[in-house]
Parts: C-alpha cells; sequence; structure tokens
C-alpha cells in the first residue's frame, strides 16, 4: 500500500514528527528541458517509488493511464503531475505544477515545468524560486535548442546547481557511449554558465532506473541517483549573512494605539533595537517591536512573516523597503537588466510597459536594448527588438525610482515583471543588474534664484500646459490661440510644438519607436528649463503614451505640469488630415502611425478634458483660460476676459 509517511508506532506524538520535520532542510528544485524529454514522468516516479501515493490516487492513475497514457498497459506517471485536461488530451505539460514531498532526509518542493518554447514564460516562473534545476535530455535526441534555452534562464534566475538528466537511457539500450556525449555536449555550452555544480545522471524515468536507487543495468555508472543527489546536494543558503530587505507588504493599524508594517523578510535578519531606514526616502528608525501571531519575537531571519513596529512615527506605505543602515539598496530610475520577452508582439524600445516588483509599480520604458543573448551559441547580437522568449541586456526608465538589489545578490529585491498597459498580461521578466549612473563628476550646482523668484517678476505661476492627442486633433491651434490671449494679457510663455522642435533641437531623431521616446523626453527637459525660468510652457505634441506623460510629470514640482487631452475622434482627424499623414498611413507608406497602426492611450487623469465635437475654437480655449484663471496661474476670469 502506498500512504504518506507517519510516524512509527502508536505512541509517536504528533508535535515530535512536527519537530522533526522543521529540523530538516528544505530543497526547492524544477524539472526543465525540451519537450517529451520526460520531466512529468520523472516527478510521478519520484512520488510513486518514495511511497507519497494513496491507494485512491493509483486507482485513478490506472484509470487515466488507460484513457490518456503512452505506456500501454503501465502506469503513465506523467498523469500524476498534469493535471489539466489539455495536458493529458495532447500528452503535454502547459502550466507550472508543484508538488510537495519528503524523505527521512529533506523536505522538497518541486515544480513540473513545460517544454514547449511557448511556454517559456511558465518555465522561467517555476525557475524564479528554485535552488536546483533537473534539466532533462532525451538519450535519443541529446541537447535541444530548449535545453539550452532553460540552462540558460536558470543560469541568468540565480540557479548554481544542476542536475543533467539523461533519460529514456532504455531507448539506447544503457549506452556509455551515449550518455557521455550528450554530457561532453552539455558541458561544451554550460561551463561558461556560471553553475557551482553539474551532476550528470543516466535514467529511465519511466522504469525508475537511477531514479531512487541505483540500476543494475547502468553497471558502468559509479555516481548517486538522483533522489541520493537530491538528498545530499548542498545549497549553500548565505540569506541570514545578506543584507537585511524587508519588503512592506501591509500597513496594519487595527486601531490608534498600533502601527506596524507587514511582510515576509526577503533577506538578513533583523532584531529588536535594530536601526533601520526607509530605503527611497532615507527615514530612519529603530525596532520597537517583532510581533506575529504566536507573540513578539527578539529576532526575525529571511522567510519569516512578520509586522515589524518602529520607535518613531514616519511615513512607510506597501511597497516601501526596510533595510539595515550600512548596507543599503540602489535607489534610481534608470537601471540595466536582463529581461525574457514573453510577449506575442515583439518587445521595442520606447514602448510603455507596467514595471512590478515584490511590492510596487511603475510606469516604465525600455530606453535601450544593450544587445539580444542567442541561446545556441550564447553570442551577443545587436538587436532592436526582443521577439517572444528572446532574453536581452535592456536599460530600463521608470517613471518613479525604485529600491533595488542587483539580482545576483537578492532574487526578491533584484526581479521584476512587465505588464502590457492594455490587457494586462504578464509579458516579461526581467533580473537587474546595476543602475545606470552619470559621471561622478558631474552635479547639480545650485543658484541664488530660483523659479519662484523669477516667477514673481512676471507675476505669474510657472507651468506646463501639456497638450496631447492625435495627430490633427487641434492641440496646436488650440494651444496657439491660447499663447496669443496669454500674451496679450503681458505673460511670458513659450510655445513648443511636435514639428518645430524637429527642425532643431530633435532634428537628428528620425521617427523609430526609441527616437520617438527620446523626442517627448528631451521636449520634457527643455520645458522643466523653462518652468525654471519662471515660464509659462505651452507644449503640443501627440504624446502616445501615459508613461511618457508621468515622466516628465514627476520631473516637475507639484501643480507644475497640467495633462490637457485635445479629444477629438479618430474619424475626425482623418477627415481634417492638413498634412495628408493619414492617407499616407492608411496606405502603408507611413508605419507605427499613431491611432493607425500605433496605439494612444488615452489620459488616465488628465487636468483638462476638450472634447472637440461640435466646439469652436474660441469656446475651447475659454474652457483653459478658466481653468488657469481659477488655480490663480494668470490671475482672476471674467465673462470678457481676465484681470489681473
Amino acid at each position: 500500500m502506498h500512504a504518506v509517511i507517519q510516524p512509527q508506532g502508536k505512541s509517536a506524538r504528533v508535535a515530535d514528527f512536527i519537530a522533526e520535520q522543521e529540523r530538516k532542510t528544505l530543497l526547492r528544485f524544477l524539472t526543465c528541458g525540451s519537450v517529451d524529454d520526460g520531466k512529468s514522468t520523472l516527478i510521478g516516479r519520484l512520488l510513486y517509488d518514495t511511497r507519497l501515493v494513496f491507494e485512491d490516487q493509483l486507482a485513478a492513475l490506472r484509470n487515466d493511464s488507460r484513457k490518456f497514457g503512452t505506456t500501454d498497459d503501465d502506469f503513465d506517471f506523467a498523469l500524476l503531475v498534469d493535471g489539466l485536461e489539455a495536458e493529458r488530451e495532447q500528452g503535454i505539460t502547459i502550466d507550472v505544477a508543484y508538488r510537495f514531498f519528503s524523505t527521512p532526509r529533506r523536505k522538497f518542493i518541486v515544480a513540473d515545468t513545460p517544454g514547449h518554447a511557448q511556454y517559456t514564460r511558465n518555465m522561467a516562473t517555476g525557475a524564479s524560486t528554485a535552488d536546483l534545476a533537473v534539466v532533462l535530455v532525451d538519450a535519443r535526441q541529446g541537447v535541444q535548442t530548449q535545453t539550452r534555452r532553460h540552462s540558460f534562464i536558470a543560469s541568468l534566475l540565480s540557479i548554481r546547481h544542476i542536475v543533467l538528466a539523461v533519460n529514456k537511457i532504455d531507448l539506447v539500450d544503457f549506452s556509455q557511449d551515449v550518455f557521455e556525449r550528450i554530457v561532453a555536449d552539455y558541458l561544451g555550452f554550460a561551463g561558461d554558465l556560471g553553475f557551482a555544480g553539474i551532476q550528470a545522471i543516466p535514467l529511465s524515468a519511466r522504469f525508475g532506473d537511477n531514479v531512487t536507487a541505483r540500476s543494475p543495468r547502468l553497471g558502468w555508472y559509479q555516481g548517486p541517483c538522483l533522489l541520493e543527489h537530491l538528498e545530499t546536494v548542498r545549497i549553500d543558503d548565505e540569506a541570514v549573512a545578506r543584507p537585511f530587505r524587508f519588503p512592506v507588504q501591509y500597513v496594519n493599524r487595527p486601531n490608534l494605539n498600533f502601527r506596524g508594517f507587514a511582510g515576509t523578510i526577503a533577506s538578513g535578519s533583523i532584531a529588536v533595537g535594530d536601526s533601520v531606514v526607509v530605503a527611497r526616502s532615507g527615514k530612519q528608525s529603530r525596532v520597537k517591536r517583532i510581533v506575529t501571531y504566536d507573540g513578539d519575537l527578539p529576532r526575525a531571519s529571511e522567510g519569516e512573516a512578520v509586522t515589524l513596529v518602529l520607535e518613531d512615527e514616519i511615513d512607510i506605505s506597501r511597497g516601501n523597503i526596510l533595510v539595515g543602515t550600512e548596507a543599503r539598496p540602489e535607489v534610481a530610475d534608470r537601471f540595466a537588466a536582463h529581461i525574457v520577452w514573453f510577449g506575442e508582439e515583439p518587445m521595442q524600445p520606447g514602448r510603455s510597459y507596467l514595471l512590478r516588483t515584490e511590492t510596487d509599480q511603475t510606469p516604465v520604458t525600455i530606453s535601450r536594448i544593450e544587445h539580444r543573448t542567442d541561446v545556441n551559441t550564447f553570442a551577443r547580437q545587436a538587436a532592436d527588438r526582443l521577439d517572444l522568449n528572446e532574453v536581452g541586456l535592456c536599460h530600463v526608465q521608470t517613471v518613479e525610482a525604485i529600491a533595488f538589489d542587483p539580482y545576483s545578490a537578492n532574487r526578491v529585491t533584484g526581479a521584476f515583471i512587465l505588464i502590457d498597459r492594455i490587457s494586462n498580461a504578464t509579458i516579461g521578466a526581467g533580473m537587474i543588474d546595476s543602475a545606470l549612473r552619470q559621471s561622478t563628476n558631474v552635479h547639480l550646482h545650485a543658484f541664488d534664484l530660483d523659479k519662484q523668484a523669477r516667477a514673481a517678476q512676471k507675476f505669474q505661476k510657472p507651468v506646463v500646459l501639456w497638450f496631447t492627442g492625435l495627430s490633427a486633433s487641434g492641440k496646436s491651434t488650440i494651444a496657439n490661440r491660447l499663447e496669443q490671449r496669454l500674451h496679450a494679457l503681458g505673460k511670458h510663455t513659450y510655445l513648443l510644438d511636435g514639428d518645430n522642435v524637429r527642425h532643431g533641437l530633435n532634428s537628428d531623431l528620425g521617427f523609430s519607436t526609441e527616437d520617438r521616446a527620446e523626442n517627448i523626453r528631451r521636449v520634457g527637459e527643455v520645458a522643466r528649463l523653462m518652468v525654471d525660468a519662471g515660464l509659462i510652457v505651452l507644449a503640443s505634441f501627440i504624446s502616445p503614451f501615459q508613461a511618457e506623460r508621468d515622466r516628465i510629470r514627476a520631473r516637475l514640482g507639484e501643480g507644475e505640469f497640467i495633462e490637457i487631452f485635445v479629444d477629438t475622434p479618430l474619424e475626425d482627424c482623418i477627415a481634417r488630415d492638413p498634412k495628408g499623414l493619414y492617407a499616407r498611413a492608411l496606405k502603408g507608406e507611413i508605419t507605427c502611425f499613431t491611432g493607425i497602426d500605433s496605439p494612444y492611450e488615452i489620459p488616465a487623469s488628465p487636468e483638462l478634458h476638450l472634447k472637440t465635437r461640435g466646439r469652436d475654437i474660441d469656446e475651447l480655449v475659454a474652457e483653459v483660460e478658466k481653468y488657469l484663471a481659477e488655480r490663480g496661474i494668470v490671475g482672476s476670469y471674467g465673462s470678457d476676459s481676465w484681470s489681473i
């Protein structure tokens, strides 16, 4: 009878059994490799041979094997972990299946990941928490492209221990020559991936050879069986030695007398009385209490879920990271990261995405692809895009600075995912390498006059009026008329227009996605300098992505960026088409044209929403005038004119 192992003897106490389990070390590992290499079968065999399958599960497996199996009358052990109907019908793994099992020596959590290229994202998910990867290779097929891709991703995700499981060795007559040739092929490319150890094992997952016991049919192999290696491999756990990192997941405020910060310690340890710092703000305090469900603790370490109570009332919210005072993380809005691309649509520099970390989220663009890695040769190639399942080193620009560590130092604070802003689908996974800093010889110089002094001389408040909308929506027309009105009132203004800046400041830029993003970035910096000079800046740009507009807003002070959405329906813009651009775009003569084959992201919450259909220019300008006057930017607004 197969069943879960229970404590021996009727008098064994449950508490003793639980204590025994807690003393065991835990190994997280995954199976990966090419499709049909036997990953699910191997896990099923492990569960069966370690007597961790109940009798009712065996009965169900026997029936499922007759219906879905691929092993004639034998048990098809893959069905123990292939739970989805589609997986069983197609005989493949689609989703990541996690299984827990235990032996007298160790506890295990195993992730069975897909082999198909289209499910590489699922493999990366399973690898993100693993300590070891079992890379399966079909002895008949040898090393495949997915073998290389999965090994490379495992290396990027800081997995340092590999088991090269040469499976289906029975189908090549248990040949030592075949095994050694595959091992040599694998070591030939994996030697440069930085793995701490690679253990090669010949086995047959279907028949159990070298899975949980050494097989007499492989007498030429003198190494450990798979389970023996998994039970004894030493995974260096340096988490406690690493700096303290505590992502705040929840602010616990049940009453006026208690304010704690809940989360799971990502690395290091903390004790009552230790000093901590909020990573982004630099505010400092000391730990007053470490609260858990079972009572207060004097110290807590990596992996423990706790609530920290501090001595001082400082501003901390979800998304902040509490760290030690002596080893702080990087805080930056520009960094280099390796990205594994999952999206069906290619990743292109300049596109807007959402970046999500353990606790935080911010709009982001990829400013540059440093190189793409060829998964066959691992050569670095120049690239202007990343396609499905490709891996590249990219420069990332966030709207707001985030706190992080290099992924190699901390897998929690160094990882992120990219999310499509429209579909909300996960389209990429990133591992941060380092911050991108400007020269240490460049410093901001403080001047005696500031923008408030310069603006006061002009009797106005400095501000950017950012007109955004489709081409031919009327942005420039409205901005031009408004500037005339402001000038007549004695206001000091400047109008930045999309076409005009391309004749000078941005004449070196084309219309690629990356160049268009750089065009908006430069204009935003010019607008910021003009605000510093005390001017009212009118900027008329399509600026189709919310992240681009948000980045400019973040560079200005509170209330200094006024987003004005000029809302003209696409059909009206096409009908106007003063420059003939829509006609050319519809013929395919212009590509990546906003509104036709490139998206326009409608402002989420603009300060002004100008709906133009059925309204004339004077009505629209008057609406902007009223808004500015009511907020004291230019004076008071009357029925006929402004008064100063």
